[in-house]
């Protein structure tokens, strides 16, 4: 029973992780559509991540992308909380030193939803700030 029940469980990780991957897979077309340049994907500091980081014009652009099936319980862009805004926000200082980046940093939230067969992609851009 106890085995069942964890591979039931690594079976939702499994699907979770894949519903993400195509979730940045999207959300990378439509930015490279927009124009910009995709420097990297999942790219790593100690356990944070940032999803997506690209540039535009001026800006360094760090990504956060939230995909979904539904929006039931709440809209993808709402998940990115105050903690994670702060993971994320640490991981870009890092990638920003180590790359010794010159160029002013935004934050974006890419929200997709994929229901029914279609694919609903939501930008906001600037959607949170670092604070003091």
């Amino acid at each position: 029973m106890l085995h069942k029940f964890m591979n039931k469980n690594s079976d939702s990780i499994s699907s979770h992780v894949e519903l993400g991957k195509k979730g940045e897979d999207i959300a990378a077309r439509y930015l490279v559509g927009k124009g910009y340049k995709i420097l990297h994907r999942n790219w790593r500091y100690l356990h944070k991540e940032l999803d997506i980081v690209a540039t535009q014009n001026k800006y360094l652009v760090v990504v956060e992308v939230k995909t979904r099936l539904s929006d039931y319980w709440e809209e993808p862009k709402e998940a990115v909380r105050r903690k994670k805004q702060k993971n994320i926000i640490e991981a870009a200082d890092e990638y920003v030193t180590r790359y010794n980046i010159n160029l002013d940093v935004r934050f974006d939230i890419i929200s997709i939803l994929i229901s029914n067969g279609k694919v609903e992609v939501e930008h906001i851009e600037d959607a949170f700030y670092p604070t003091l």
